[in-house]
């Protein structure tokens, strides 16, 4: 049986580093890939993000259709990691509008999860734990981030917060 982890933290916290050493240990690894290069900075970014990869990850490039990237790894990966879901959730939204009220490829990656076809890490950013944005769209932005983020928790077997570098395991619960 396949598993999810998700991986949360501010920017910079050592999400992605964490994220490439538990898939060290598989020998099929996957890297699913939701930014797109808009600029020159992006560009360098995720060229930076690629060197720093294992050269056997196979990378697939999906900025929307994280759900069928996930289901299209059926018998071709050990592990995969998704990078990230906060890049991944404005993609959808600049492309499908920031007026919605709900988007169908967040449903259709929540239920992906359900019985991915191998181990999931999936990278995430907290983006709530800052300043109240001042603009609407941000706003919703931001709830929608937390809204998918909260959703994908619950369904993840582990959880965890990366702070400074460090991973501080929240789910499952010490004790619990």
């Amino acid at each position: 049986m396949s598993t999810v982890t998700l991986l949360t933290g501010g920017g910079r916290s050592g999400k992605s580093t964490h994220a490439l050493r538990l898939a060290e240990p598989y020998a099929r690894k996957a890297f699913i890939a939701t930014a797109e290069a808009c600029d020159d900075e992006m560009h360098d970014r995720i060229a930076r993000h690629r060197d720093e990869r294992d050269p056997r990850f196979v990378t697939i490039e999906e900025p929307v259709d994280l759900a069928g990237a996930i289901r299209g790894l059926n018998g071709r990966a050990d592990v995969a990691i998704v990078d990230c879901l906060t890049v991944w959730l404005a993609n959808v939204m600049h492309y499908r509008g920031y007026d919605q009220s709900g988007y169908a490829e967040i449903d259709d990656f929540i239920a992906a999860l359900a019985s991915p076809p191998c181990d999931l890490i999936v990278v995430t950013n907290e983006v709530g734990m800052g300043i109240i944005p001042m603009d609407p769209m941000t706003r919703r932005y931001r709830d929608f981030a937390g809204t998918v983020n909260q959703r994908v928790a619950a369904s993840a077997d582990t959880v965890i917060l990366m702070v400074s570098g460090i991973p501080v395991t929240i789910k499952p619960e010490f004790g619990g």
